[in-house]
């Protein structure tokens, strides 16, 4: 494994894993586990390009750990791993006995997919902004269309915004991130119609100071509300005292004053069905994107903690009808790709 860099000042990769470890036993029940077979556990690695800590990737650990406490799964995972030796990775654990490899590979996809045809008998399992190939049997897809989450947290910032001058900060402007910073756009829109945004996008999954400068900056340009979809934004927030909105996991504890709600990502549904698949011997080219969304327990809000109470009643009663119809299919979020921007 590639040793971590530094810990982040709230969100330590101490407490990080030890969170990870402890709800281990309990997330399955929780987020969609599914009963197993009882069977020898299946090997399994994880190939990332970011610490674990990572919003993204930490989602995924969550659930392999959590699988493999349930004895489901053996567990390995190499993090800070570059495009550039992402294959040579890949070709390492499928030599070493590995029955399912996961990961992502928006950066690697033609790579990962050689790879992925040069071990037909081994499961992949990468998140990618591509579909699956029938012709490529072994090699499945997955995505985080939490978008109906993202959808209820911007109902809740444009009724907490006083001035609707609301910064969003991402990674890269790639669908998986688009599609979440528009579906809160129009969330937010429901509640502060007139609401003015702030887009950009520091070029990075894992840059905590420069997402910080940039809310910095977007602060001192008037908003008062920030979309973190990246670590370092609701730092800069909680210093200059404006609020936030957390993005695929739950960091309100850790910013009491700052971050209102979050979307939550689900992880467990998506990896418990190809466990399944795996162990039966069925696992076949095929999108688990459709594992992510609210209806499958994909996507959820997050408690609002300190803020419970403190959002108006007005906007947690339209959440409330708005999930409500999500759940019974009567409402349907709109997946908008395209890059969004300031207005």
């Amino acid at each position: 494994m590639t040793k971590a860099p530094t810990p982040l000042r709230h969100f330590t990769r101490r407490r990080f894993l030890a969170t990870a470890a402890a709800a281990a036993l309990t997330a399955g029940l929780l987020t969609g586990a599914r009963p197993l077979m009882a069977q020898e556990p299946i090997k399994v690695a994880a190939i990332y390009t970011v610490p674990v800590e990572q919003q993204w990737v930490s989602r995924i650990h969550k659930a392999a750990v959590a699988a493999e406490e349930r004895g489901d799964i053996t567990y390995t995972f190499s993090e800070n791993v570059s495009n550039t030796d992402y294959a040579r990775v890949m070709r390492e654990y499928a030599e070493d006995g590995t029955q399912m490899i996961i990961g992502e590979a928006f950066a690697v996809e033609q790579e990962a997919r050689e790879v992925a045809a040069e071990y037909p008998d081994i499961a992949f399992l990468l998140g990618s902004s591509f579909k699956p190939d029938p012709a490529l049997p072994n090699f499945a897809v997955f995505d985080n269309y939490i978008q109906d989450a993202s959808y209820l947290t911007g109902i809740i910032a444009g009724s907490m915004s006083e001035s609707g001058n609301i910064g969003l900060i991402g990674g890269f402007p790639i669908p998986e991130v688009n599609r979440l910073m528009h579906a809160f756009m129009a969330g937010v829109r429901e509640t502060n119609p007139d609401a003015s945004f702030q887009v950009s996008f520091i070029g990075s999954w894992f840059d905590p100071p420069a997402a910080k400068e940039t809310a910095y900056a977007m602060i001192e340009n008037g908003a008062d509300m920030l979309y973190a979809e990246r670590f370092g934004v609701s730092d800069a927030a909680q210093e200059k005292g404006v609020l936030a909105i957390g993005n695929v996991i739950d960091t309100q504890a850790d910013y009491p004053d700052t971050v209102v709600a979050s979307a939550i990502w689900n992880f467990e549904p998506t990896l418990n069905m190809a466990i399944e698949q795996v162990k039966a011997g069925t696992f076949e080219a095929d999108d688990y994107g459709r594992f992510s969304i609210m209806k499958e327990g994909g996507a959820e809000l997050a408690p609002l903690g300190t803020f419970a109470g403190k959002v108006p009643q007005e906007a947690m009663d339209l959440v409330e009808q708005r999930k409500a119809e999500i759940m019974s299919g009567d409402y349907v979020t709109e997946i908008n790709d395209e890059e969004p921007k300031s207005n």
